[in-house]
């Protein structure tokens, strides 16, 4: 079974008190190598899944933040290509789900088939490419995702329809991505009253997919009250920050995902 539809199940079946945590970074970040460094210390600090971001030349749903995560890795030299090579032995030592999450264009050019291939052979288990039409996904390439057992993370907004969340509930497996705000990342911090009333809205639709909240999430008091409307919540521009000012990669990843969870727990250097 593809590791996060068995993640949510089980937090549909046994909870979980602190919410689920996914770490969003930048692949190729702070330095081409550190990709798999970077994966290893989330999963041992106690992240529940995280998306890698693949570097593009223009990220237009992402903030300043993360847009110079991207020019910092493709200055790297970092491309889907390396991206694969790094993550071909992922699953000798990561046992987390894994997303990877960009834009359409650079997927297109490695070729859709091939992509999913090798998103199989190193172990990712789901996408999330914002900006591929629900239609031509479903229409054209759902069959290959389904082929390599990938899923397809869609995102809802504010402003999304109440029709639409529907329809992407229904094709849907895993978690919908589900965004606070109508802003790119990094540019709020918090949960308003507006975005509380959005996640009630959300709650009394009774979707069959569970949800993960992201943007505006940097700490443990934004990640828990962002649990409090929906299985847990998505930390990206925060983390991404965390790698900009890091003197011990390894330690400062762990505290940084501890502290957000609350673990009491001491972390050894």
């Amino acid at each position: 079974m593809n590791r996060i539809v068995s993640l949510f199940d089980n937090y549909k079946a046994h909870g979980e008190s602190t919410g689920l945590l996914n770490v969003y970074f930048t692949a190729g970040f702070p330095e081409l190598s550190d990709t798999m460094r970077v994966l290893r210390a989330l999963q041992d600090g106690g992240a529940d899944l995280v998306e890698i971001g693949m570097p593009y030349s223009d990220p237009v749903a992402d903030g300043e933040t993360i847009q110079k995560s991207n020019d910092q890795a493709l200055e790297n030299g970092m491309s889907v290509k390396i991206l694969f090579e790094q993550l071909k032995d992922m699953r000798e030592t990561i046992s987390v789900p894994v997303l990877l999450m960009g834009y359409i264009n650079p997927v297109l050019q490695y070729g859709i088939e091939n992509f999913c291939r090798k998103c199989a052979e190193t172990g990712v288990d789901g996408l999330i490419l914002p900006d591929m039409p629900m239609d031509v996904y479903l229409n054209e390439y759902k069959s290959i995702f389904d082929t390599y057992g990938l899923l397809n993370i869609f995102l809802v907004t504010p402003q999304t329809s109440e029709a639409r969340i529907r329809q992407i509930d229904e094709v849907s497996e895993g978690f919908i991505y589900t965004v606070s705000s109508a802003s790119v990342t990094g540019s709020k911090s918090g949960v308003s009253t507006d975005m509380e009333s959005y996640f009630e809205r959300l709650d009394a639709m009774n979707l069959k997919n569970e949800r993960l909240i992201g943007f505006g999430i940097k700490d443990h008091a934004t990640f828990k009250k962002a649990s409090g409307h929906a299985a847990g919540a998505i930390i990206g521009s925060a983390f991404i920050r965390v790698l900009q000012e890091t003197i011990n990669l390894e330690q400062d990843i762990k505290s940084f995902v501890r502290e957000v969870k609350n673990y009491p727990e001491t972390i050894e250097a």
